[in-house]
């Protein structure tokens, strides 16, 4: 097997929690590179005391692009590959031999599994794959934040799929957002027709509770010539019904669930965020067709608008709630211990059991 020069790279600022256990799993790579942006906590002390080759360089104005290319600029030119990942990712152990055995002189870019969430037992509950192994040259980050690496070379790109190797994440939720929406606000200012940017201002929005704004700038992006990735529309959608919920816009609510489900049939999100929605409003009969016709979907999509509702106990609860209220008491039952399967420590499903078994008893009674 023919041996490559592997080397990481990545940005810091204020990681002092992450370094030791990012260095571990970062060292089966040749040489580590960070690009301080300017820690005032311990981050560059343990950096050093792990061996990390490091600078730090203040970012004015800050950009999430500008950042990562100039830590990029910091890997040597004959590095063969090159690995950008976050002080709060993981890879699982070996990589390293895995990805060397991947690796061809041919290839410019790997795609591989990235757990973006996980639970407490660490089972990957988002999942979906990301592209940040590549070769050193012919690359570029793109966009103040969001930011992708962006092709330049001549040729074709020529980009493999992996599932041998994962990444996972172990973000620090104290860790301010404040930061993307002016962020973004200037990216989709700087390309106005890209549609991935324009997606997430929308959804940005929608997440600092400015729902007008939200669905302005989500149809916006469905209208975008350029967005024609139906998962992605079709979250959109969701997000636009979620901002008219926000609006106690209860109709409209209703009209772009149903957008989305036409627009994306293939995925449970728009189904149980809309049973979700009919949750709300005691519409039963309205959960119980969503729910079942979500059932159906057995294939979970690898993408990163997966919703952690989707695939969790949440069917199984709005089935067991609905069918309560419609008096179908044996499939209630069914579907609340289905639901305990996933979760079986809640104590919210533990009474609704209880309540399901005593009205049985005493129907039977």
């Amino acid at each position: 097997m023919k041996k490559f020069k592997v080397c990481v790279y990545a940005i810091s600022k204020n990681e002092e929690k992450f370094v030791d256990r990012w260095v571990k799993s970062m060292n089966e790579a040749d040489e580590i590179y960070v690009l301080d942006t300017g820690s005032t906590d311990n981050t560059l002390k343990l950096l050093k005391d792990n061996n990390v080759i490091f600078k730090q360089e203040k970012i004015d104005p800050w950009r999430f692009d500008v950042a990562r290319n100039k830590s990029l600029e910091m890997v040597p030119s004959n590095t063969d590959i090159c690995v950008c990942t976050d002080l709060d990712e993981v890879f699982e152990p070996g990589w390293r031999d895995k990805l060397e055995k991947l690796w061809s002189d041919n290839i410019d870019r790997i795609r591989y599994n990235y757990n973006w969430r996980l639970d407490d037992n660490n089972k990957p509950i988002v999942n979906f794959y990301i592209e940040k192994i590549h070769t050193r040259n012919n690359y570029k980050w793109t966009h103040p934040v969001h930011e992708v690496l962006t092709y330049l070379g001549k040729n074709r790109e020529n980009r493999i799929t992996t599932d041998e190797i994962t990444l996972n994440h172990y973000p620090d939720e104290t860790k301010s957002r404040s930061s993307y929406l002016p962020l973004l606000e200037l990216s989709v200012k700087e390309d106005p027709e890209d549609d991935r940017n324009m997606h997430y201002l929308g959804r940005e929005y929608m997440y600092n509770n400015r729902f007008n704004e939200a669905i302005d700038t989500l149809i916006r992006h469905i209208n975008l010539k350029s967005a024609t990735w139906k998962d992605e529309r079709c979250a959109s959608m969701r997000f636009i019904a979620r901002s008219y919920k926000g609006l106690k816009r209860f109709d409209e609510a209703r009209l772009w669930y149903e957008k989305s489900i036409i627009e994306a049939p293939h995925l449970r999100d728009p189904y149980i965020e809309y049973a979700l929605l009919c949750y709300e409003l005691n519409d039963y009969k309205k959960i119980y067709e969503l729910c079942k016709k979500a059932m159906l979907i057995k294939k979970h999509e690898k993408n990163y608008i997966n919703e952690v509702f989707s695939w969790n106990e949440t069917i199984y609860d709005l089935l067991s709630i609905s069918c309560f209220n419609l008096k179908y008491i044996d499939e209630a039952l069914l579907y609340i211990n289905k639901a305990l399967e996933i979760n079986p420590n809640n104590e919210r499903l533990q009474k609704n059991k209880e309540i399901i078994e005593d009205y049985k008893k005493a129907n039977i009674d």
